[in-house]
C-alpha cells in the first residue's frame, strides 16, 4: 500500500475533504456496541495509532516482535483477551472496510447459538468466501494460541473446521481485503 493501512481514511475521501475517521477507528467503531473491550495489536505503528486508539476507548497492546508476521499480532491481541479475563473475542483486520451493524449482529446471535452445539467460532462468508470479522470461543483462542508461530490463521481454521460454524451474510465487506491504492481506489462507502 506504501502507508499505514490503519490510516486510511474511511469513509473514503477526495482530495480537499477532510477524512470523518480512518480504517482504525471505523473497526473499533463498529465492534464498541457488542463489547466492552476492544484490543488493537499494533506493531512499529504503535505511536501513530494510539492516538486513534485511546480517543476512542480502545486498549493497544504491541506486537513484540511484528516481524513474525500477522500471525503472530493474532496471538498477541488474543492472550490479552485471555489475560484480561475474557473467554470470546470478536477479531477484525484493519486492512477493510468495516461490515454493516447488520452483520455484528448477525454473527454474534449466530455465536450464541453455535456454542451450544458445541461451536467453537463463527466465521462469515459471502457468496462461499469466509472473511471477517470472526467471533472465537476461549477452545478456538487456545487453538490458536497453541499453535506453531509460524502457522497461519488459515490452517489452524482449517484444522479445527469441525468445531467452526459458517454463516451467510449479505455483506461483501466481510471479504474486502485492500492491499494496494488501486484496491482503496475502488471502494465506495
Amino acid at each position: 500500500m506504501g502507508r499505514d493501512k490503519a490510516l486510511l481514511p474511511w469513509p473514503p475521501v477526495v482530495a480537499g475533504q477532510t477524512p470523518a475517521g480512518t480504517f482504525l477507528s471505523a473497526a473499533i467503531a463498529s465492534l464498541s456496541p457488542v463489547t466492552e473491550l476492544v484490543i488493537v495489536v499494533a506493531g512499529r505503528n504503535a505511536s501513530s495509532i494510539a492516538p486513534i486508539v485511546y480517543a476512542t476507548s480502545a486498549s493497544l497492546v504491541v506486537n513484540p516482535d511484528p516481524d513474525r508476521g500477522q500471525f503472530s499480532s493474532l496471538q498477541v491481541g488474543l492472550q490479552e483477551v485471555l489475560n484480561r479475563g475474557r473467554d470470546a473475542a470478536m477479531v477484525t483486520l484493519v486492512d477493510r472496510p468495516p461490515v454493516t451493524p447488520e452483520t455484528i449482529q448477525r454473527l454474534c446471535e449466530a455465536f450464541a447459538a453455535a456454542t451450544a452445539r458445541w461451536r467453537w467460532a463463527v466465521v462469515p462468508q459471502w457468496a462461499g468466501r469466509h472473511g471477517h470479522p470472526i467471533v472465537l470461543s476461549r477452545e478456538m483462542i487456545e487453538a490458536f494460541l497453541k499453535a506453531e508461530p509460524t502457522s497461519m490463521a488459515r490452517e489452524v481454521e482449517h484444522a479445527n473446521r469441525d468445531h467452526i460454524e459458517y454463516v451467510d451474510v449479505e455483506d461483501a465487506s466481510v471479504i474486502a481485503n485492500i492491499n494496494t491504492p488501486e484496491d482503496y481506489a475502488l471502494l465506495t462507502p
